[in-house]
């Protein structure tokens, strides 16, 4: 048990009879009445993210949840397989569970989110940013560098991400997985 005191981003609590993710959180002490602290929580079988307010002091369960290093070996028509990096273990998941998961590439390291009182799969968490190659796209035209415009780009996992004009096709790209946005060239 802890309160409210204890919170910290990306903490893991049990509200509602469900797994939440602390995304973000404020204390507030308001001239008048007692002090609250407001949050944003995820789901982590959903994704949703909702707002609640928390009496301050107020005790909460934390889940336990552990972080595993895990590599990507490949996907079939049941889900994508994955394997322990120290024990060989290997795994089974579903695609709903891994986010921007047209970002994975064979022999890729990943973060498996387990649960350990239940060793229950929450999630797989990419890496920020990975460097793919463009496999496709449209040639830009000369000259037409003075807006910042954009083009789509077909990347060798099969993702589509909009590029700059100047990106031609063999380029290798940094990309970031969170909000599926081009970073920059990648450095040879």
């Amino acid at each position: 048990m802890a309160s409210t005191a204890d919170f910290r981003n990306g903490m893991v609590i049990e509200f509602n009879n469900d797994l939440y993710t602390i995304v973000q959180f404020q204390h507030v002490k308001p001239g008048k009445g007692p002090a609250f602290v407001r949050t944003k929580l995820r789901n982590i079988k959903t994704g949703r993210v909702i707002d609640n307010t928390f009496s301050s002091g107020t005790r909460v369960n934390i889940a336990r949840v552990e972080r595993r290093p895990y590599q990507y070996l490949y996907r079939d028509d049941m889900g994508y397989y994955f394997m322990h990096i120290e024990t060989f273990d290997q795994i089974h998941v579903p695609e709903e569970m891994i986010e921007s998961h047209d970002f994975l590439k064979e022999g890729q390291n990943v973060e498996v989110v387990v649960h350990a009182d239940t060793e229950t799969i929450l999630s797989v968490d990419l890496p920020q940013f990975v460097v793919m190659e463009v496999t496709y796209t449209e040639q830009g035209l000369k000259g037409d560098t003075a807006t910042n415009a954009l083009k789509q780009a077909k990347i060798e996992t099969g993702a589509t991400v909009m590029v700059p004009l100047f990106i031609k096709v063999g380029d290798r790209i940094k990309i970031d997985t969170y909000n599926r946005t081009y970073l920059e060239r990648a450095k040879s």
